[in-house]
């Protein structure tokens, strides 16, 4: 296997895949499915490519401030490394500068740079508030993340409308409720 190029390994698997379900491979519309595969698969798991700290390079020191900031109801979608279905909905996050701000647009991109690997919910959530803490150094991170699960709504359990809220607390979210409970508000 070590001669075969990956799109030949592909092809042949999606081909053995198929017929173990009942397909024809050479069906006209599936002909090219392994190339389409390849692409999307390019995409869908481009987080792998990217370094999430180096996506919180634009630091300013103006702005910096001692309130809330926040970007919510940021949408994603990302693989479950369990089942390769996906499972998508809205990240909230909220951090408190110290000395720093980032520019807003990077926090959307940290998401799509976990998003876009194989993943579980609570991985992700607590990715995005570890880079936060690690990179900024903020006095504190709070990130919500809410999901539906197509591994939970089209198999298993088949519950479509269930869905999955995970949440990330650290530095004073974590050790002031009242700062927890401000960040709740806001992102209704």
């Amino acid at each position: 296997m070590a001669d075969k190029k990956p799109e030949q390994i592909l092809s042949q698997y999606l081909d053995f895949f198929f017929q173990s379900i009942g397909e024809n491979p050479q069906r006209e519309g599936l002909k090219e499915t392994s190339r389409r595969l390849i692409e999307s698969n390019a995409f869908l798991y481009s987080g792998y490519a990217k370094n999430p700290n180096d996506i919180l390079d634009s630091l300013f020191s103006e702005g910096a401030c001692d309130e809330m900031v926040i970007v919510k109801h940021i949408e994603f979608y990302s693989m479950c490394e369990h089942h390769f279905l996906p499972f998508f909905g809205e990240i909230s996050i909220g951090y408190i500068p110290d000395k720093k701000v980032v520019g807003l647009s990077n926090i959307s991109e940290l998401v799509e740079v976990f998003a876009r690997r194989l993943q579980i919910q609570e991985n992700l959530t607590t990715q995005i508030a570890d880079t936060i803490m690690q990179v900024l150094k903020p006095k504190g991170t709070m990130v919500v993340c809410e999901a539906l699960h197509l591994c939970m709504a089209m198999r298993g359990v088949e519950k479509q409308k269930a869905r999955v809220i995970t949440s990330a607390v650290r530095g004073l979210f974590k050790k002031d409720s009242r700062t927890r409970m401000e960040f709740m508000q806001l992102i209704k």
